[in-house]
């Protein structure tokens, strides 16, 4: 039986010695030192041996195991070591090497022009108000001195869903929905900025759906006058310190009265030219105060309260600020065009 031990021993150090991948080491290990290798075959025996000779046999088995054991090991370090060395060579990364560019994003163009007329206006004490792009036909149009029938209609032509489902024509809906929330107490001084949809045909000034920001002030004693110096901030914010505004006579249905709000033409300063129509002013938004009878229906007593509001269209704001000829460059995503504006 020592004979045995000692042959298994040798042979197990032979092969451990010219072994090169860790799964045959493996099987070595398995082969002489697991619960049914070689040395446990061995052991089984000791039971027709001597009092006299199990311990010595005993011992030498621990022995071998222990020898065996310990080369497994450093050859596993060994073969763990070359791995990595092998890893290391086929791995090489030449730092020399330029990196790959990466492509960097940004805003969009009309969120940048949305942003800045929010971060304006909430500087001023207004708060942002959403409302939702599938409009009953009460909000979009009767809440707003619109009811059914009333020619002014015919101005905004809507995708109906059904007869009293529509997608929103103008975000006015949400100056509505906001006052009657408030249940005829003010203040109420926000801006809705939103996506809305009109029956339109696409062409370079005109589009089926777009942006607009409109903004509402409702409180006790609001006047023309604070309409129009909240105007010529809006303006000199957006175009710059020199321009100037007019308020000009106009018609909508859920103000009274109504403006159109000019600004003077930062291409001639107001002297004439082909992109003011040599007129010196660029129509840019509509506003006025806010009708009597859309307060009353938003539950304020027209007696009590008054306020105003206004509309404008981020793409045609982008469009005056930036030179901007044709509509569908904000919706066509191309690259080329958007990459200008990363940084506006």
């Amino acid at each position: 039986m020592k004979e045995r031990l000692q042959t298994l021993k040798d042979e197990a150090l032979n092969q451990v010695k010219t072994v090169t991948d860790q799964q045959a080491l493996q099987d070595i290990r398995v082969h002489y030192l697991g619960k049914k290798g070689q040395i446990t075959e061995v052991l089984k025996g000791m039971g027709k041996l001597s009092k006299e000779e199990r311990p010595v046999i005993g011992q030498l088995a621990n022995e071998v195991r222990d020898v065996i054991t310990e080369a497994i090991e450093e050859k596993k370090s060994k073969l763990e070591e070359e791995a990595i060395e092998k890893q290391l060579q086929e791995e090489t990364v030449d730092v020399t090497l330029p990196g790959k560019p990466t492509q960097v994003g940004g805003s969009h163009l009309l969120m940048n022009v949305i942003r800045d007329i929010e971060d304006l206006f909430t500087s001023m004490g207004y708060q942002v108000a959403e409302g939702p792009e599938v409009e009953t036909d009460y909000y979009n149009f009767e809440a707003l001195n619109l009811p059914k029938g009333h020619p002014a209609r015919d101005m905004q032509d809507s995708f109906y869903i059904t007869e009293e489902l529509l997608m929103r024509t103008h975000t006015s809906p949400v100056q509505a929905r906001t006052m009657n929330k408030h249940e005829g107490k003010g203040p109420v001084k926000i801006i809705c900025p939103g996506k809305v949809y009109r029956r339109d045909t696409d062409d370079a000034t005109h589009s089926h759906q777009f942006t607009q920001i409109e903004g509402l002030y409702v409180d006790e004693n609001v006047r023309m006058s604070d309409l129009k110096g909240t105007l010529n901030a809006l303006a000199k914010h957006l175009f710059g310190e020199e321009r100037e505004i007019r308020l000009r006579p106009s018609f909508f249905p859920f103000t009274e009265p109504s403006v159109e709000m000019d600004i003077s033409c930062k291409v001639c300063s107001g002297k004439g030219c082909s992109v003011c129509k040599k007129t010196g002013w660029i129509e840019i938004l509509g506003a006025g105060l806010v009708h009597p009878n859309v307060l009353e229906m938003a539950g304020f007593d027209p007696e009590k309260y008054s306020g105003f509001a206004f509309g404008m269209g981020p793409e045609r704001i982008a469009m005056l600020k930036y030179g901007i000829e044709d509509i569908r460059h904000f919706y066509t995503n191309d690259v080329r065009f958007l990459k200008q504006f990363h940084r506006v």
